[in-house]
C-alpha cells in the first residue's frame, strides 16, 4: 500500500493519513476486507511516529471505515449509518462552504468543483 504524506503541509499528519486511506477506499485502491499495515509498519513506511498512525487508525475506526481485528489489525470495513453519515457530511461541508464563501467562491464554482470531484470517484453528476 502506497501512501504519501506531505511533510510541508500544514495539515496534521494523522489527518493526511486518514484522508489518503479514505480516498483509497473510495477509488478502490484499498478494498473492503483488506488489512491495513500494522501501526509499526505504516509508521516505518511513511516516516511518521507510531502514535500518529495509531491516532489516524483510531479516527478511521470511530468514523466506521475500519474495524479492529485482534489477529489482522485494522481491516477495511465500511460500516454505514446513512443518517449519521449525512449529518457528519453536513458538518464537514458547512465549514468548507463557509470558508469558500469567505474567499468569494461562487455557488456555480463550488458546484463545478463538487462535480469534478464526484467524477474522480465515479459518482453520477
Amino acid at each position: 500500500m502506497y501512501i504519501e504524506i506531505d511533510f510541508d503541509s500544514e495539515e496534521a499528519y494523522y489527518m493526511q493519513l486518514r484522508n489518503r486511506i479514505i480516498e483509497g477506499i473510495a477509488t478502490g485502491r484499498i478494498i473492503e476486507g483488506e488489512a491495513l499495515p500494522s501501526v509499526r509498519k505504516m509508521s516505518e513506511d511513511i516516516g511518521i511516529n507510531m502514535h500518529t498512525v495509531n491516532k489516524a487508525y483510531t479516527l478511521l475506526k470511530d468514523e466506521g471505515f475500519v474495524k479492529v481485528d485482534r489477529r489482522r489489525g485494522a481491516v477495511v470495513s465500511v460500516d454505514s449509518d446513512h443518517i449519521l453519515d449525512i449529518n457528519r457530511l453536513k458538518k464537514e461541508l458547512n465549514i468548507t462552504i463557509a470558508g469558500a464563501s469567505c474567499k468569494g467562491i461562487s455557488r456555480d464554482e463550488l458546484i463545478t468543483i463538487v462535480d469534478e470531484i464526484l467524477k474522480e470517484y465515479g459518482g453520477e453528476v
